[in-house]
C-alpha cells in the first residue's frame, strides 16, 4: 500500500480527470439556447474554430441527471482527499514535537545500523574460521 502523501496525488490526478471529464460532458451535451441580451460591439462573439466539440444535446432530464451524478462523484473524491489529508500523521503536532520524534527516530536507526555492521563483522569471522576448517580438513584428505 502507498503512503499517504501518494495517496493524495493519486486522488488529485483522480479528480482532476473528472474534471475535465465534467467539464467535457457538459461542453459536449448540453443544449443550446440563445441569449436574452444583444451582442454588445465591443466585445464580439469568438469566432467557431475547427477543434471545438460536436454538441450532442441530451434530453434535458437526462442532462440534468447526469449533472447530479458528476457533482456527486466530484463530491465524493473532495472527501476522499479530506479525509487521507486529515488521517497524516504529523497533523496536530508542533514542529518541536516533530523534530523531537525525528530525533528519536534517527537515534534507533543508528543503533540498527550498529547492530547491523557488528553482525556483518561476525560473519565475516565466521566464513574465515568456516575457510580454515575447510582448508585444514582438505589438506588432511590429500
Amino acid at each position: 500500500m502507498a503512503d499517504g502523501l501518494t495517496r493524495i496525488q493519486d486522488c488529485l490526478d483522480q479528480l482532476s480527470l473528472q474534471l475535465y471529464a465534467s467539464l467535457r460532458y457538459l461542453s459536449t451535451h448540453h443544449s443550446t439556447s440563445s441569449l436574452e441580451n444583444p451582442p454588445n460591439p465591443h466585445n464580439p462573439p469568438f469566432p467557431a474554430t475547427d477543434t471545438a466539440p460536436t454538441q450532442r444535446p441530451d434530453s434535458p432530464n437526462t442532462f440534468a441527471g447526469a449533472q447530479k451524478e458528476l457533482a456527486e462523484d466530484l463530491v465524493a473524491k473532495v472527501k476522499e482527499i479530506e479525509d487521507l489529508v486529515g488521517s497524516l500523521e504529523g497533523l496536530g503536532k508542533s514542529e518541536d514535537s516533530q523534530k523531537q520524534q525525528i530525533g528519536e527516530l534517527d537515534a534507533v536507526l543508528r543503533e540498527a545500523e550498529e547492530e547491523r555492521k557488528s553482525a556483518a563483522a561476525e560473519r565475516e569471522e565466521a566464513v574465515e574460521q568456516l575457510d580454515k576448517a575447510i582448508a585444514c580438513v582438505g589438506s588432511k584428505i590429500v
